[in-house]
Parts: structure tokens; sequence; C-alpha cells
């Protein structure tokens, strides 16, 4: 069979995307998702449902926070260097000894049901296609093994929200080492549920519809322990918008193999059990004794908090304030990017939060993070074109990136540093 690419020149992720842009553009064909960030929100959010936006796309209280993670970015300023010799690029970092073809990776986000029917697993096959990490939600709609399966030897680490079950917490770690999971993200930011106007104007919270609980209706330890029927909680559903609920509950349990009042019973024991408002500093030394993987702190805004993560041992940090979903009123993570990164010493530093361009991937490295996470923007991919939608994100973000850092004079991605800014 002839091949079919011989004798073609090889081009880098930036100009490739851009000639596959134009050249099929010369036929009026355009791009399945928008390219400019404002454009694929909003053309995802109508594509969702009410409650999927304002899920997905809201924030705490007013979104000042939000804000202000925008805002950070934009204060950064790029002084682009010529007459450099950057014909060629690498983009890659390492990360635990593991080689990643970019400083990106896919940012844990639960739920994705919402926004389209193959919800992670559309996900991890994108990842997978453009050699991309995804870090596997702890409230994912697919068990972190039915991705892991379509992902081959991907970058892959698994987010964990740490349960008042000690023993369900062993077994969804144990169960991300033996899906090659790479790192144990632990997310700390959101021992408790933020105050979120969007979703409290809906009164909707997709988990209590039985939506987001794959890794927990698959595990062997959650389901030993569901209760025979729901506690009494000392409210009840009210409106005619109980039917709809049932509905998705039964669809949840026969995906799952269980009946309705056993997944109602289900939910009740998530809603009483997924997060420890009592987790701290000597936690780490027992997540240790459960895991042989690096151990990744999430949701680090403070230099001192930092400096107590080294102390302890941990094996890096992401600089997150969840996308502005739990906190408002807060700084933005650019701006607590240098502090952290010297309080950390050599332990890598990632940033999370408010990514959406690959300048932006340029601007964080150029701070100090070794890479960054990206959140909402594959989401509204995933959203308008399922796998190929959020194939087309991650390839346009790679490329901005590709050529944001020739146009400033380098080469490698490693070699972004506070030169690469205006001063």
């Amino acid at each position: 069979m002839k091949d079919e690419t011989a004798g073609r020149p090889t081009l880098s992720p930036g100009r490739a995307r851009q000639t596959e842009i134009y050249v099929t553009g010369v036929g009026g064909t355009r791009p399945r998702v928008p390219v400019m960030p404002a454009e694929l929100e909003a053309k995802a959010s109508r594509r969702m449902s009410r409650e999927a936006a304002a899920y997905i796309v809201g924030g705490a209280g007013t979104g000042q926070t939000m804000r202000a993670n925008r805002a950070a970015f934009d204060r950064i300023e790029l002084a682009p260097r010529v007459l450099e010799h950057v014909a060629s690029r690498d983009l890659s970092v390492e990360l635990f000894g593991r080689r990643h073809r970019a400083p990106l990776l896919l940012a844990p986000i639960g739920v994705l049901d919402m926004a389209h029917r193959q919800a992670d697993l559309a996900v991890a096959r994108a990842a997978a296609a453009e050699n991309v990490g995804m870090i596997f939600s702890n409230q994912a709609s697919v068990p972190m093994e039915e991705c892991a399966a379509v992902m081959g030897d991907v970058p892959r680490w698994f987010q964990l929200y740490w349960s008042s079950d000690d023993d369900f917490v062993r077994s969804l770690v144990g169960r991300a080492e033996a899906c090659g999971c790479e790192a144990i993200v632990l997310t700390l930011d959101t021992t408790l549920l933020g105050w979120r106007p969007r979703d409290l104007g809906l009164g909707y919270l997709p988990f209590l519809r039985g939506l987001g609980l794959a890794q927990y209706l698959t595990d062997p330890v959650f389901r030993e322990r569901i209760p025979a029927s729901p506690p009494e909680t000392g409210f009840r559903p009210r409106g005619v918008g109980i039917m709809g609920t049932v509905l998705s509950l039964r669809r949840a349990g026969k995906r799952f193999d269980l009946p309705l009042q056993r997944m109602r019973a289900a939910v009740a024991h998530f809603t009483a059990t997924y997060s420890r408002p009592d987790l701290n500093w000597n936690d780490i030394a027992r997540l240790r004794d459960m895991t042989r993987l690096p151990i990744v702190l999430k949701g680090v805004r403070r230099p001192d908090d930092a400096a107590k993560a080294l102390d302890h041992g941990v094996d890096a940090l992401v600089v997150s304030n969840h996308g502005g979903r739990q906190v408002d009123g807060e700084a933005g993570t650019m701006d607590v990017l240098p502090d952290i990164v010297r309080a950390a010493g050599d332990m890598p530093v990632l940033l999370d939060s408010g990514v959406r361009s690959g300048a932006d991937i340029a601007k964080a490295l150029a701070l100090g993070a070794r890479a960054v996470l990206l959140g909402r923007p594959f989401v509204y991919g995933l959203a308008l074109a399922g796998e190929t939608g959020v194939r087309e994100v991650i390839r346009n973000i790679v490329a901005e990136f590709d050529l944001t850092l020739a146009l400033c004079g380098l080469t490698r991605a490693q070699d972004l540093s506070m030169d690469a800014l205006r001063a």
C-alpha cells in the first residue's frame, strides 16, 4: 500500500493546525468548534441544557474569582525576542519521570454526561488521539477503568476527593493504580460545596439525580455500604420536576444494575460521605501509606501552604481555585503563582483555573509553572462535537502555544522564564 504521507514536510503543531484550517477553508469549511474562547463558551452554553450550562459555566458568588483569574492572565505581558533561530520547537515537559508531549493536561471535571452522552470516554479517546495527559475525575460519568482502556500509554492521573469512608478511599486509590494512573491528585478546595448561585437558583445538583457517580457506583466498597433505604433529611422534594429526577435515577440505576430504591439510597450515601471537612495535614501521611504513586495537592493558593506541602513530602502542587467555583473574592491563580513557586523549592508546580489559550500556557510557564491544566474549554468542545470537539480544542491550544513560543524567540517550553515577560 502506498504511504500517502511519504514526502510530506513535517510541520510543527502550530503550522499544521493553521495549514489544515486555512486549506480546508478554501472550500468554505470552517472549524467544528469556534477558535475564539468567548465564542466557544457562548456557543457551547447554547447547546447545553440550562442546568448543564449553569453547572459547567457558572462559578461561586458574583463570579469575582472567575473574573480575577482572567484579569491576572491579562496583566501579564510577553516580551518577544527577534532574530532567534526558531525553525523547530520542543514543547515537551517532564513530570514524575514521564515526558509529556506538551505542558498541558486535561483537568478533572465531573458530570461530563451533562455535556455529551459519551462523557469522559469521549474525552479519554481525544486525549489519547492527541497524546495529551488526562486527570480522571472523582465525579466522572464513566468509570476510570473504561477510560484507561482506550488511552493506551498516554499519561493519566486520578483526582481524589477524600471521602469520610477511608476504606472507600483505599479502594479508589487501588483502582487508580491498577488502571495505570501515574499520580493521585488530592483536591483540597472542595471539602465543602461552594455557594453557587446559578445552581442554587435552579435548585439543581446533578449528583442528586444519579449523575457523576460512576466511580462510586462501580466501586465494591461503596456498593457494599449502600443502606437499605435513604435516611431521613427533614426535607422533601417538591414540584412536578420530581418525575424527571425519578427517570434520571432509573437510567443511572439501569446502567449500574441498581433498582430505583437502591439508587436513591446510593445517592443519599454519596451525599453523606463524599467529603471530609476535617481533612488536615496529618492525612497526607495516611494517603502516603495507601499508595505508591506521587501525591499532588490541588487547590493550593498560599505560599505558606506550599511550604507545608514541601515539609510533608508532597510530590507536586496545582495552584487552583477550582475555576472560581468555590470561594468568591479570592485572587486569580496567576497572581499567586510566583510566590508559591518560590515556596515550593524544587517541587513541580502546575497551574489551573482560567487557562483559555496557548499564550496563557506560555505566561504560566514563564512565571514558573511546569505545566497547566485545561478545564472548561475542552468541555465546551465536548458539548459541541463530542470527541472531535475535544480534539479540536486541544489542537488549537497546543498550536497557539507552539507559535507563541517561536514568536517569543524560544525553541523549548522549558526555556520559558521571567525573561520572556515585560518587566
